[in-house]
């Protein structure tokens, strides 16, 4: 389809990968119309802020919006708040709202994002069982975390982990529980899982691995989450309980316009589905990543801030390269962390710098017959040196695993 063929294109989402891929379009020339549908009546917001900043209190709402609502209107994007879509009809061409109504589409982009993964326990369903996707969730916990409180946090996940540091901020007793070994231990492994364990501890958090949680039992009332239970029959108060076992990408309107899934919506390095004309990015996309030279789905901000200008290119049919790896940043305190890459499960871990302080910067290396490559780094409460890690883990040359151990060595002369 020639560009000036596309009168219409159809964007559904309320986050960040929605609004930024409206913005490329317009820097992209496209003069057509642009309809953005939100299930949420908030103005596209960004979500990081939710487990962090807002969540504290620091940043105000309007602080979390991608674009203002002037620029909506300045760039001639209309803007349906507030208006779910409920499905796709591919062949027609159209979507369909929860309202009855339906809107053709030229080119169709999917910025669904994810769900959290809800909890199937007993008494998942009580008050005071919460989870952290949207500006209210976060706006509920946001309340709830107040001196005194008996917080549980079940997952310690990087949304568990963020919500027990602002909780504890906020003087809430809290308590986290994960049935690995170690918090984190999929993305970082069981030594820095120890690490991030510890941070925790050491602000006063009772940290509990390798444990299952049986059950969240009522108050008196029956309504309203009182304590959790745990395997061995350990019961922890729970004014609050934080569900944070991980997320599930909305992929139903994929599904009912016949696209191509798994975990997510296959794409390519633009974001083009199966259908030509249905384009996925954002959490939902599960996409190739030339970078990496593997697919992968990436549920963090840079991935909706990074792809849609490459996104907005696939659909005005121009050619384009992504060339970015995945990143994402954390705080825990006064703790910062900045990572870049994807680790295999099998790479070795090798940290310059000191562990025990919390002021390092930690590299994963997977082994093959031209030596030890960087394949992810992550630097803690060192700064300024994101852009040598990722030209590191870009250029797939060996390393030197002892120069790259030594922090007196320039990361930009540790290579084999």
């Amino acid at each position: 389809m020639a560009v000036e063929s596309i009168e219409r294109v159809v964007i559904v989402g309320g986050g960040l990968a929605a609004a930024k891929t409206a913005e490329a379009l317009r820097d992209e020339g496209y003069a057509g119309s642009i309809v953005l549908f939100a299930a949420e009546p908030h103005l596209p917001y960004e979500r990081p802020p939710l487990s962090k900043g807002f969540l504290k209190g620091e940043q105000s709402v309007d602080e979390t919006v991608v674009l203002p609502e002037s620029w909506y209107a300045e760039h001639d994007v209309e803007l349906r708040l507030g208006t779910e879509v409920t499905s796709v009809d591919a062949d027609a061409h159209e979507v369909e709202a929860a309202d009855g109504s339906r809107t053709a589409y030229d080119k169709l982009v999917l910025a669904t994002g994810a769900s959290p993964r809800r909890s199937d326990l007993p008494g998942a369903e009580l008050d005071g069982v919460l989870y952290l996707r949207t500006l209210e969730d976060s706006e509920r916990l946001r309340d709830a975390f107040r001196q005194g409180a008996d917080v549980v946090t079940v997952g310690a996940g990087w949304i568990g982990l963020e919500a027990a540091s602002a909780a504890r901020d906020a003087g809430a007793n809290v308590t986290v529980l994960e049935m690995a070994e170690q918090p984190l231990l999929a993305v970082v492994g069981p030594k820095l899982g120890q690490s991030f364990a510890d941070l925790h501890r050491d602000h006063g958090v009772d940290v509990r691995t390798g444990v299952t949680v049986e059950a969240i039992e009522p108050d008196a009332d029956g309504g309203r989450a009182d304590s959790v239970r745990l395997g061995d029959g350990t019961r922890l108060p729970a004014d609050i309980v934080l569900v944070g076992i991980g997320a599930v990408p909305n992929t139903e309107l994929a599904a009912s316009a016949g696209l191509d899934l798994d975990n997510g919506i296959l794409v390519d390095a633009q974001g083009r589905t199966s259908n030509p004309d249905i384009f996925a990015v954002g959490d939902v996309a599960n996409a190739e990543t030339p970078a990496l030279g593997q697919r992968v789905r990436v549920e963090h901000w840079a991935n909706a801030l990074d792809r849609p200008p490459t996104v907005a290119k696939g659909v005005l049919g121009k050619s384009g390269d992504f060339d970015k790896l995945p990143f994402f940043y954390s705080d825990q305190y006064d703790l910062g962390l900045e990572y870049s890459g994807r680790a295999g499960k099998g790479d070795d871990l090798v940290v310059r710098g000191d562990l025990d302080g919390r002021e390092y910067v930690a590299f994963w290396l997977a082994h093959d017959d031209r030596g030890d490559r960087v394949t992810a780094g992550m630097n803690v409460n060192v700064w300024d040196v994101q852009d040598d890690i990722q030209a590191l883990i870009a250029s797939h040359d060996p390393v030197d695993r002892d120069k790259l151990a030594d922090p007196d060595v320039p990361l930009a002369q540790v290579r084999a």
